[in-house]
């Protein structure tokens, strides 16, 4: 037993915690591995005291960081010392590997009464990738109105502003007074910690309105609700695409908006933190499928990491058989003259190179809206020219540098010529194959790469041995 099990009360850190937290944070704010090691180490001495007060001053992303970091093995033991003062919340801040290890290594009863002292939205983060049978004890171990709001946030589809909307909310009728909602605000339970706006809804709680704190807190306690409330600015539909909703925060500037479901009643809100996890989910997604590792996490195991990129691969290597077959088509050319084998893959690299550019640009413009049926021809005609200029300007490079090495002048042109006409299907490629898929409702940020190097994998070969072989069958 430690010292500091004997007598916690003469430990520094119990005295002053705060200020020692302090010293294990870098001047950038990173947590120190010292500190990390110091919560190791308090685990596995069962040192609670001492553990309380290392994570207690923490935020909960600083919290998630240190689960993320820790020992596997210490993770859940560091939940189950800490009992009542860990913070739930850590747990929306970490993979899903992370989480799920946690949560699963707890009684459901602990994990049902820390989750109602949790905010809605959090509560069903955790909830939803928890085994059903799991979710459903832990759900009628949760009190009913809680429980209640939590299940009709889960009927909505993953990936939806009903699932990240928060169902704590301020609302009150139009005919209330100022002063009577101020009356309310200090005497009501089940409220926000935090909120921008007051809703202002009838009886049925149908939306019509909303007021802003500074303007509610302006009014005179006399005047009607009704008199000052706006209409409401930009209510999203509960069955709304997260990612649509986050554009319209993004759009209107807002810092919260209302969430309806189909009777325009007022269920519940979306705040702007909840937004930029969706902003950082969804272009952490886009980057993913565009390299063909799915839904893959760092904490994932190494056979789910395998499982997950074996498809794609796969498929890669379908496609690089077919530019194989392309070289096979002109070995004879090579056997002629060997520097062409030598120089091809400066071709297709950079065709390659130029595609996955175009591709990424017009990914995320399809993701973002930022391409529509208004400007999709100049963002084409754009995509074009640059590859022409590139090429064009990488075909002034190659060439001379390829005539010098091979003392081959002919070869020089040879490969300007394919690399000019290789970028400009490069860009077509990046351009029109993301446009195509997305016009069949196929995601472009899974497809469109293994299809663009294709292309320019077989555009490249083709042209530059083509060429070759044109060539020397002329002289």
């Amino acid at each position: 037993m430690s010292d500091s099990e004997n007598h916690p009360g003469d430990d520094p850190l119990v005295q002053d915690p705060y200020a020692y937290h302090l010293e294990y944070y870098s001047e950038d704010g990173a947590l120190r591995p010292e500190f990390v090691e110091r919560i190791e180490q308090a685990v596995q001495e069962r040192d609670a005291n001492i553990l309380i007060a290392l994570i207690n001053p923490l935020h909960e992303s600083d919290l998630g960081e240190i689960l993320a970091a820790i020992d596997p093995a210490t993770r859940t033991d560091l939940v189950e010392l800490a009992g009542n003062d860990f913070d739930f919340s850590a747990l929306t801040e970490v993979d899903e590997t992370i989480r799920l290890e946690v949560v699963n290594a707890l009684p459901n009863a602990k994990v049902a009464e820390a989750l109602d002292e949790l905010d809605s939205d959090d509560a069903v983060f955790i909830l939803e990738d928890m085994e059903a049978e799991d979710r459903e004890e832990i759900l009628e171990q949760m009190p009913f109105e809680e429980s209640v709001r939590l299940r009709r946030s889960l009927e909505y589809p993953e990936e939806t502003a009903g699932r990240r909307m928060q169902t704590e909310f301020v609302a009150v009728p139009p005919f209330w007074t100022i002063g009577q909602s101020i009356d309310y605000l200090r005497v009501a339970d089940n409220l926000p910690d935090r909120f921008h706006e007051i809703f202002v809804v009838t009886p049925q709680f149908e939306l019509i309105g909303s007021m802003d704190l500074d303007r509610f807190l302006k009014a005179k306690r006399d005047q009607n609700v009704g008199e000052i409330q706006n209409d409401t600015q930009h209510p999203i539909r509960a069955d709304m695409d997260q990612e649509e909703a986050a554009q319209i925060f993004e759009k209107y500037d807002l810092l919260s908006a209302a969430v309806i479901d189909e009777s325009n009643r007022l269920v519940g809100v979306m705040t702007i933190d909840d937004v930029v996890d969706v902003i950082h989910q969804e272009v952490e997604e886009d980057i993913k499928r565009l390299v063909g590792v799915g839904d893959e996490e760092i904490s994932d195991r190494m056979i789910e990491s395998v499982k997950s990129r074996f498809t794609w691969l796969l498929v890669n290597l379908a496609t690089s058989i077919l530019a194989s077959f392309v070289i096979g088509m002109f070995d004879a050319t090579i056997n002629e003259m060997v520097a062409l084998a030598i120089l091809m893959p400066i071709v297709a690299s950079m065709g390659g190179n130029a595609g996955t550019q175009t591709m990424t640009v017009a990914v995320r413009a399809l993701a973002t809206r930022d391409i529509d049926i208004y400007n999709a021809g100049r963002v084409i005609i754009r995509e074009l020219n640059i590859g022409v200029f590139n090429g064009i300007l990488f075909a002034m490079i190659i060439g001379p540098v390829a005539a010098i090495w091979f003392d081959n002048w002919t070869l020089g042109l040879i490969i300007s010529t394919a690399m000019v006409v290789n970028m400009i299907c490069a860009a077509a490629a990046g351009i029109f194959i993301p446009l195509l898929l997305d016009r069949l409702d196929i995601d472009p940020a899974i497809a469109s790469s293994v299809f663009v190097t294709t292309v320019t994998d077989v555009v490249g070969f083709a042209a530059f041995l083509g060429l070759a072989a044109w060539w020397l069958g002329f002289a």
